[in-house]
């Protein structure tokens, strides 16, 4: 079908089903941010494919809401005729819906939405309406089958904590609050608390499924016993309970009278309303595993060191053969993320990219969060600018850069320069930050935009988000941005530091590297525990980029130094070729 075609189709099972409205999420029945190919319902109506969005269908008019990352991608990817675009922050779908659809009866799936994210959506004058089943899903002939890749155990030398333990601790969070149980609908907690990792997902090492913890720390695990071998069967032990998702239902109604916590922000209306029809008392409170899992245990923060200083040798083999190569013009978006992605399977303990490489040259690195394509590929030409922004899965860790480039020879623009340069000294000022604990993401946010600002600049994202251990490149509760919920930062998170600057139709700037949150050393006269951020990525800049004149004698040293850090650090891993390209691009500015 065409893309009007499936317009149309969907409009008319709607009216089958009574409504006058629909809102897709871009999200599956876990709500995360990664679906599989089963769950692509966005991309399937509309034609894009971005991490974040909220489509809503009317029977005359429809909108394709998206955030700031994605407002290029989705002009670009879905035909004006049939979808009207919108800044999801900008103009928000519930005031879009309160113009529009006032008086109307709004249909959803009650699997894709938190009740706290439709609370969000809720204007006098619409009415929503839980659907029974969901009406795309019926005219999405070719829809793939679910993900059914094996549940695997994540072996203690990675987790650092035995799973029983975190069960317990978590149990001992619900009797303290006097709750019986508690609906763990994210996949990333039950891969936290069971210590497991799955295959359902390209990047994101999930199996997906459901469970329900009780405050005796025993739990039920809802996903296809077909998933789960007999290694991870016994590596589970006898007090988790392994039942198919169908039998779900079941078990909410069997908790008539308890008191059962339900994460609003993280839990599909479906199961609120299950327990409600049950008698069951929901209290709304976290998830028990989010913050545990956000704070690194002293395992997975060596791990993360570990994981970053292997993964740098892949990045210096890659930059080495970039500075060579792409002066040539023979190189290609998709050959250059390549190059790297086979120097990376050679780094032990690679699993998989931790998301698809962002390989933006020229005006495509201006798209924030790009993905080239066979059709959107072009060549990297000399003299322009290159983002790459990637990462890896291993055992022990996940990571996540990004290095803007210049093609050369020779060095950027001035102009160029100036800019990048504002965007370095943004990335330092978070780095070398000294904070006291209680403070969180919202409000350190601007320090990495300050040298932007004094220009009249500034980005359309937020700074940085948290980072799994062989999870999810993305991991709340913490993040910094301006729109971040204010989560205190805490020894043991890791989070990105990534501002930038795009000019769109020329190039696009951003720096990343990975922060661990870490205690302070006290200084005199100090009257309250501060946290300050270890930098783990190491990969050099760019110094055909860097105007050193922009740069305080403090920026200066603070860039030799971590040039120095990394050439320690990463040379004695590489061959000798690499090692002396290395040596070159850390010398001191």
């Amino acid at each position: 079908m065409t893309p009007a075609e499936r317009l149309a189709a969907l409009r008319a099972e709607l009216a089958r089903a009574g409504v006058d409205g629909f809102l897709i999420p871009r999200a599956d029945e876990y709500l995360g941010e990664y679906v599989p190919p089963s769950g692509e319902r966005l991309a399937w109506l509309t034609g894009f494919t971005g991490s974040a969005g909220l489509a809503v269908v009317l029977m005359d008019r429809a909108a394709l809401f998206a955030d700031g990352r994605y407002t290029t991608q989705a002009a670009q990817q879905t035909d004006p005729a049939l979808w009207e675009q919108r800044h999801i922050t900008e103009q928000p779908a519930a005031d879009w819906l309160a113009e529009h659809a006032a008086g109307r009866r709004i249909g959803y799936d009650p699997w894709l939405h938190a009740e706290a994210a439709l609370a969000r959506l809720e204007k006098p004058g619409v009415t929503f309406v839980p659907l029974p089943a969901n009406p795309l899903d019926a005219v999405w002939s070719d829809r793939p089958a679910p993900p059914m890749a094996a549940a695997q155990p994540h072996p203690l030398r990675y987790a650092g904590i035995p799973a029983a333990e975190k069960r317990a601790t978590a149990a001992e969070t619900l009797r303290a609050a006097g709750e019986d149980a508690v609906v763990l609908a994210d996949p990333h907690s039950l891969a936290w608390l069971l210590n497991i990792r799955g295959g359902d997902l390209a990047h994101t090492p999930l199996a997906l499924g459901f469970a329900l913890l009780r405050a005796d720390a025993s739990s039920e695990l809802y996903m296809e016993p077909g998933k789960i071998p007999p290694e991870t069967r016994a590596h589970l032990g006898n007090d988790v309970v392994v039942r198919p998702r169908v039998e779900l239902a079941a078990a909410l109604a069997a908790l008539t009278g308890k008191r059962v916590r339900i994460d609003a922000e993280a839990t599909p209306a479906w199961f609120a309303a299950r327990l409600r029809e049950a008698g069951a008392t929901i209290v709304p409170g976290e998830d028990p595993c989010r913050l545990p899992r956000a704070c690194k245990n002293p395992v997975e923060r060596e791990g993360a060191r570990s994981a970053h200083r292997r993964d740098a040798v892949a990045l210096a083999r890659f930059l080495a053969w970039f500075a060579a190569a792409a002066p040539s013009g023979r190189e290609s978006e998709i050959s250059a993320a390549d190059r790297l992605l086979a120097f990376r399977r050679e780094v032990p303990l690679f699993q998989a990219e931790s998301f698809p490489a962002i390989s933006g040259a020229g005006e495509n690195g201006a798209i924030v969060h790009y993905r080239v394509t066979p059709e959107s590929n072009r060549p990297i030409h000399p003299d322009e600018c290159y983002l790459i922004d990637s990462g890896a899965q291993f055992l022990d860790g996940t990571t996540d850069v990004t290095r803007t480039l210049w093609t050369g020879p020779g060095l950027a623009p001035a102009t160029l320069r100036a800019r990048y340069t504002r965007v370095l000294q943004g990335h330092i000022g978070l780095a070398t930050l000294r904070f006291p604990k209680g403070v969180a993401g919202p409000h350190i946010d601007a320090i990495a935009r300050r040298a932007l600002w004094q220009a009249g600049l500034d980005f359309d994202h937020g700074t940085g988000h948290g980072v799994g251990s062989f999870l999810s490149v993305h991991e709340g509760p913490a993040s910094i941005s301006r729109a971040a919920k204010p989560v205190p930062l805490a020894a043991g998170m890791i989070l990105s530091d990534e501002p930038g600057y795009y000019l769109p139709g020329q190039y696009g700037i951003r720096i990343e590297n990975l922060l661990l949150v870490r205690d302070a050393e006290a200084q005199p006269d100090q009257v309250k525990p501060f946290l300050e951020f270890e930098t783990l990525t190491l990969a050099p800049y760019d110094r055909a980029l860097i105007d050193p004149a922009l740069l305080t004698p403090a920026e200066l040293d603070w860039v030799d130094a971590y040039h120095a850090r990394v050439l320690a650090l990463v040379a004695p891993g590489c061959d000798a070729a690499t090692a002396a390209w290395l040596e070159e691009a850390c010398r001191p500015i």
